[in-house]
C-alpha cells in the first residue's frame, strides 16, 4: 500500500467538484450539506483558478489530496485560515468502499503535518457533523481533543446542525 499525502495541484481540483456532485442525497445529508447551495460547476471552478492564482499566505483556503497507490481516494481543505495561527479542516473519503477502514485516520495524521508545516500554525480546527461517526471517530484517533458540540451553519454549503469542534495543537 502506497499512500501519498500532498497539496493538491489546480488540476486535480476536479476531484473536489465531481465528489460533491456525484454525492448522494443521504451522503451530502450526512455531511450537513445542503445541495442547493452547491455553487454551479463552472462557478466553483473558477474560484478555484482564483484561489490558486494568490500566494499561499493570501490564500482562503489550502487542499490536499490523498492517493492510494496513484488513485485519488480523498482529500481535505482548510479555511478559515489565520496564517502562523489557526486554520478549519475538513475531509472527505471519496471512495466509499474504503471508509471506516483506518485510512482517514491515516490521512488525517499526514494532512495535520502539512497544515502545519505550510501555514505555521498553532491550532488546527475540525468541525464535522456530530452525527456522522467516522470523521469524528477518526479525528479522535489522530489526535484531535474534544472540545463541544453545538449548533451552527458552518460553511456556505450548510444548513443549521449541530458539529463536533475538536482541535490540535503545536
Amino acid at each position: 500500500m502506497n499512500l501519498d499525502v500532498r497539496e493538491m495541484e489546480l488540476a486535480e481540483t476536479a476531484l473536489v467538484i465531481d465528489y460533491f456532485y456525484s454525492s448522494s442525497i443521504e451522503q451530502l445529508d450526512l455531511m450537513g450539506i445542503d445541495p442547493t447551495r452547491l455553487p454551479t460547476k463552472p462557478v466553483w471552478a473558477g474560484l478555484f483558478k482564483t484561489l490558486y492564482e494568490l500566494p499561499l499566505t493570501e490564500r482562503a483556503a489550502l487542499l490536499v489530496i490523498w492517493r492510494l497507490d496513484g488513485r485519488p481516494i480523498g482529500f481535505s481543505s482548510c479555511d478559515r485560515i489565520v496564517f502562523g495561527n489557526r486554520a478549519h479542516m475538513h475531509l472527505h473519503v471519496t471512495e466509499p468502499e474504503l471508509r471506516g477502514r483506518g485510512l482517514g485516520t491515516e490521512c488525517i495524521s499526514r494532512s495535520i503535518d502539512l497544515y502545519f508545516d505550510r501555514l505555521q500554525l498553532k491550532q488546527l480546527f475540525c468541525e464535522p457533523h456530530a452525527y456522522n461517526t467516522a470523521p469524528n471517530r477518526a479525528l479522535q484517533k489522530a489526535g484531535f481533543r474534544y472540545l463541544k458540540t453545538y449548533k451552527t451553519v458552518p460553511g456556505p454549503m450548510n444548513y443549521h446542525q449541530a458539529v463536533t469542534r475538536w482541535m490540535i495543537e503545536r
